[in-house]
């Protein structure tokens, strides 16, 4: 039946009173569970479960949203190579409700991609690794013995030489080489020009910058769109503790770069309490680099 003028009046005055009501619920559930603009991470060594899968449900009990995973090659079954483990990964990741959001190659600090033929194909497949667990980033990582120096020529042009024959693999599975290295800002600067793909990245540790003795701050302006992602640390302190690195100047250099990325969390825990001093160290995070 058609309404009469009072009767469109009266609905369209409840239509009216019903979308405000709403409007003020949505308010309230915003105020009440604010949206995170930033994703947290740890990398499973820290959480003391180098490998294994049981980093994602301890992630999960802490509240940190992603987990960077260790490749442990060589080991049994080759580890993430085994798409056995990858499913457990696979699984967890999903059962938790946790990302992983990049894998770890620490390996090569003992096995240095810059001399020995093996680390090369331990990269490439950590690429498939990578693609089958969703994870857009891998550490590739230079210290120890796998530390790298501009001044040797003949191990520079080896690192390029394999980033630049992998670059179109990384690019294909939509995965980012991340370099974490003792080289300045403008030194990896020049070993991204080298290798010449954007799909090859600088894994920024503000820490190890720090102890080098470098202006962090700056060294995060120079490098900017550069940056994949960042490990943040403090020694063996919480970050909120005084330290080597400014984490609020760090903070703004980033919000300047427009980095979007995740913030890892390689830090240990001083009380001996990991649960807790993890829990400190994301209040600490999520209220200076939003």
């Amino acid at each position: 039946m058609p309404l009469s003028r009072r009767d469109m009046l009266r609905s369209a005055a409840a239509g009216a009173a019903w979308l405000a009501l709403g409007a003020e619920w949505s308010s309230a559930a915003a105020r009440t569970h604010p949206p995170s603009r930033l994703k947290i991470a740890m990398c499973d060594w820290n959480l003391g479960k180098t490998g294994d899968v049981a980093a994602i449900a301890l992630a999960r009990e802490i509240g940190l949203d992603g987990v960077e995973v260790s490749v442990n090659f060589p080991g049994p079954g080759q580890h993430l190579r085994s798409p056995a483990m990858q499913r457990d990964y696979k699984a967890a990741l999903k059962r938790e409700g946790v990302s992983a959001p990049s894998l770890a190659l620490g390996v090569l600090n003992g096995v240095p991609l810059k001399s020995e033929p093996k680390a090369a194909l331990w990269l490439a497949d950590s690429i498939d690794a990578a693609r089958a667990l969703g994870a857009k980033v891998i550490l590739v990582a230079f210290f120890g013995d796998g530390d790298i120096e501009m001044e040797k020529t003949a191990e520079i042009n080896r690192v390029v030489d394999v980033l630049k024959e992998l670059a179109p693999r990384a690019e294909k599975a939509k995965v980012i080489l991340g370099l974490e290295n003792t080289l300045s800002a403008a030194d990896n600067l020049g070993l991204l020009e080298r290798v010449g793909s954007e799909w090859v990245q600088v894994y920024y540790d503000f820490w190890n910058s720090a102890y080098e003795g470098r202006d962090v701050p700056a060294e995060i302006r120079l490098l900017g769109k550069h940056i994949c992602q960042v490990h943040l640390k403090n020694g063996d302190a919480l970050l909120s503790a005084p330290g080597k690195v400014d984490f609020p100047a760090c903070a703004q250099a980033l919000r300047e770069i427009g980095y979007r990325g995740w913030y890892v969390l390689e830090t240990s825990s001083p009380s001996g309490n990991l649960v807790t001093d993890t829990r400190a160290n994301v209040e600490y995070v999520r209220e200076h680099f939003a």
